[in-house]
């Protein structure tokens, strides 16, 4: 058996880093609002609001795939795994504030925080970029001081905003109040990132439809386009109290 759970995985963590990897520059470490800092008036998206979240789905990287399995505790946790053929490659668990990565397939694990990570990738990663991109809900600005520009066309309303020489868009549908299309441009270093949502189904008891698919596109400078798709076939909300379990074997080598 190879290493398609643990690159896969690692490709999911690395999707909110893609945001940060078309610039060099090391943006403000400010986190990303929450339910304390809602979506602004004018932008017309909904985010997705519940306690407790199951998903399980597939993940396709090229030619390499691997089922997933998602737990979510809003704003507080992020539990997935990855397998095939049955068999658990690698497992993530996040928090606010630490991040936990189990591959078992080369016995390792890497057990720290985000800022470690944002220094590491001169970018900045946090708990609700992750939270929002698997979600499918409204990204706003990490500083809480730029405010983005709105206009509406037709059916769709245009969020645009700059921060650190780059310029984000999102597109927003209007009837479903969910965004459908976030944008990420860097004219300098001709690098683009594009994040396509699609298939949106009403979930029971919720009000916000949710996109079971998520086509993240990445586009360097003479290089060929990488995507990564992530295809959810059941979602579940509020179901009960979930369980997030994470545990290092013994013989495991940490990661430096």
């Amino acid at each position: 058996m190879n290493n398609r759970p643990a690159l896969l995985l690692s490709v999911l963590l690395a999707l909110p880093l893609l945001l940060g990897s078309c610039t060099k520059k090391l943006l403000p470490t400010a986190t990303q609002p929450s339910a304390a800092n809602p979506v602004p008036e004018t932008v017309k998206a909904v985010n997705l609001d519940f306690q407790y979240m199951t998903a399980k789905g597939k993940a396709q990287f090229g030619d390499q795939s691997a089922n997933v399995n998602l737990r979510m505790r809003k704003d507080s946790a992020i539990w997935l795994s990855a397998s095939l053929l049955g068999i658990e490659g690698a497992r993530l668990y996040i928090t606010r504030d630490s991040v936990q990565v189990l591959d078992k397939l080369r016995r390792e694990y890497y057990a720290g925080d985000f800022a470690y990570l944002s220094q590491r990738l001169n970018v900045p990663v946090t708990f609700d970029m992750l939270q929002a991109l698997l979600l499918g809900n409204y990204l706003a600005p990490i500083s809480p001081d730029t405010q983005p520009a709105v206009t509406t066309e037709g059916t769709v309303q245009r969020v645009r905003y700059e921060q650190a020489g780059l310029l984000i868009m999102q597109l927003v549908d209007l009837a479903q109040g969910r965004p459908r299309q976030l944008l990420v441009q860097d004219s300098v270093q001709a690098n683009q990132v594009t994040v396509d949502y699609a298939d949106f189904r009403q979930l029971e008891s919720n009000p916000q439809p949710f996109a079971f698919e998520t086509q993240v596109q990445v586009q360097q400078r003479q290089q060929p386009p990488t995507q990564v798709t992530l295809t959810y076939r059941d979602v579940n909300l509020d179901k009960g109290r979930l369980q997030f379990p994470f545990s290092v074997p013994k013989g495991y080598a940490r990661k430096k």
